[in-house]
């Protein structure tokens, strides 16, 4: 008898994959295109990262506009900041680090995006550089445990005149 129940527990533990109506598996990134369950947002990544950049940007700006998604202002803002998948926009990439900058999340992105903005304004990519409200920005993104941020303030005080 033990057996049996070992492989009825067996049996019930292997994950049974739902299909949608196209025929895709629930953990393929395809499903989640016109999902309105939030873990989508993740699958956007695996889109990018497979060429079907046009699923990513999909996902992500549904993600945005959602759920005001951090990982998603970040994701797209790296495609258009690169080009890859979209016309690269520099301004539309420091656009959308600056909204998520200005965002708190529970999952902590919003840090991630303050080093990207601070790093965007110490350069002046995408919007004119402003090296006193990138300092601010770094420093926020570093006492909120960004390393990057604190080594780019680093760097920043020394290229000071």
């Amino acid at each position: 008898m033990p057996i049996v129940l070992l492989l009825l527990a067996l049996l019930f533990a292997i994950p049974v994959h739902a299909q949608d109506s196209q025929g895709e598996s629930d953990l393929s990134y395809k499903a989640y295109v016109h999902s309105d369950k939030r873990i989508k947002c993740l699958y956007g990544y695996a889109a990018d990262k497979t060429g079907d950049h046009a699923a990513a940007v999909a996902i992500f700006e549904d993600c945005i506009r959602r759920w005001n998604d951090v990982y998603s202002m970040i994701w797209l803002a790296q495609l258009y900041e690169t080009g890859v998948g979209v016309m690269k926009d520099e301004a539309q990439a420091t656009a959308l680090m600056r909204r998520g900058a200005h965002t708190n999340d529970d999952a902590a992105y919003a840090r991630l995006a303050r080093y990207h903005y601070g790093v965007a304004l110490a350069e002046g990519r995408g919007t004119p550089q402003d090296i006193p409200q990138a300092r601010t920005w770094l420093r926020q993104a570093a006492q909120e445990g960004v390393r990057e941020a604190a080594e780019y303030l680093v760097r920043l005080e020394h290229a000071a005149p």
